[in-house]
């Protein structure tokens, strides 16, 4: 029986997470979900990563697009284009999915009693994205005294532990110890807007590029595309 799960959206934080729970970990599985998010590129990119990773992976689905209130879900509601990053005090953008974390982490949970497994590793972190309510310690440390009271943890069963190793960390951080682990980041992707191609002007693709930047290195994902649109000429 697997004992720990890494929430993988295909993205570069939960790629790195991936990476990280394989190095340190002796029996891994992924678990990615098929929310209705308009960026549904992530889930072929995760799944592409958990096998390069040697990791099972289980695709869940729960339907968010239905409750709406997010950029990323509703079509109607466009995905802001940004030229700086500027903490809002008017609260979470446009891109935030209401409670996200909140549900995944609660099916997750709901899925590790079922298959065994004892901790669940996410790449929530709050250092570049200090607007997302889901992503902060507080939250999680919740989420996990929440599992713990409504599972057979109550009772005196196995314990569910969520860890969030980058929580605290930047994203040249993260980045920086990812390209140590040899993480795959020529398959992950950021684009709030779906395509595989940064559009360049959503806040995760200038996260993403000035991350990358910082580090010193050329994102993978850039050298890889650059090399298949070479190909085809």
């Amino acid at each position: 029986m697997s004992e720990t799960a890494v929430l993988l959206s295909g993205g570069l934080d939960s790629t790195t997470a991936l990476a990280w729970a394989v190095a340190k970990r002796s029996s891994v599985r992924a678990l990615t979900f098929d929310y209705g998010q308009r960026h549904r590129i992530e889930i072929r990119m995760a799944r592409r990563t958990a096998r390069g990773a040697g990791v099972p992976l289980t695709v869940l689905k729960v339907d968010l697009a239905a409750i709406g209130g997010s950029a990323l879900t509703d079509p109607s509601i466009p995905v802001p284009s940004v030229k700086r990053f500027a903490h809002s005090p008017a609260g979470p953008p446009p891109t935030y999915v209401p409670f996200r974390n909140g549900v995944f982490l609660a099916l997750a949970a709901a899925w590790a009693e079922s298959n065994g497994v004892r901790e669940i590793v996410t790449g929530f972190n709050i250092i570049d994205s200090p607007d997302y309510p889901d992503t902060r310690p507080a939250f999680v440390r919740a989420m996990e005294r929440a599992v713990n009271l409504g599972t057979r943890a109550a009772f005196g069963g196995p314990r569910i532990r969520i860890l969030a190793p980058f929580i605290g960390k930047t994203k040249a951080d993260i980045v920086r110890i990812g390209l140590r682990l040899e993480a795959d980041y020529a398959h992950s992707v950021s684009c709030y807007r779906g395509g595989e191609a940064p559009c360049g002007t959503c806040s995760a693709c200038l996260l993403r590029a000035r991350a990358f930047r910082e580090v010193g290195t050329e994102d993978p994902l850039i050298v890889r595309l650059e090399r298949v649109r070479r190909g085809k000429k």
